[in-house]
């Protein structure tokens, strides 16, 4: 049996389509549970500016609102423009989705048989590697730019993706 991998993940994303995470094969994934009403929002800036600043070397950043913490706008519509007006987020955004729990994505599920960790709160964050494997995860005080998570993510970003999956 083959080993579960992040790029077997779909999600729907903010705007009804899907965000398959196939097309990020080889890329390093930053993932985020986001809410628009946390004292934690004002990260949306510094993850804005991580997933600009690093992309050419391979790094996304991936947004997943969530209700799970009653921290998130009602709609999609409604997170999509509070991130667009408030921090000109422009990386990709799924759907408001549950984050933890028995009902979580599976994402989130998978993460949680893999690392035995979910979300404990908004902008929590799972870093992927570019072979499809959790290379860390990161709480909400765990700044974008933080000694910490910038270890974690150059360590990633220097570490070669396999070709299997």
């Amino acid at each position: 049996m083959m080993e579960q991998l992040a790029w077997g993940f779909t999600f729907p994303d903010i705007e009804g389509g899907t965000l398959d995470f196939a097309a990020y094969r080889g890329r390093v994934l930053l993932v985020v549970n986001t809410a628009s009403f946390c004292g934690y929002t004002r990260q949306y800036d510094a993850l804005q500016k991580l997933h600009t600043d690093r992309a050419k070397e391979g790094l996304v950043v991936v947004g997943i609102p969530s209700q799970d913490f009653n921290q998130e706008a009602g709609t999609e519509a409604e997170v999509k423009r509070f991130c667009e007006a408030n921090f000109g987020i422009d990386f990709p955004m799924t759907a408001i989705l549950k984050v933890r729990g028995p009902e979580a994505h599976p994402f989130y599920r998978w993460v949680k048989g893999a690392r035995g960790w979910e979300p404990g709160w908004n902008f929590n964050k799972v870093l992927v590697g570019r072979d499809g494997r959790v290379a860390g995860v990161f709480g909400a005080s765990d700044e974008p730019a933080g000694s910490r998570l910038s270890a974690a993510i150059a360590t990633a970003i220097a570490t070669p993706g396999t070709s299997q999956g």
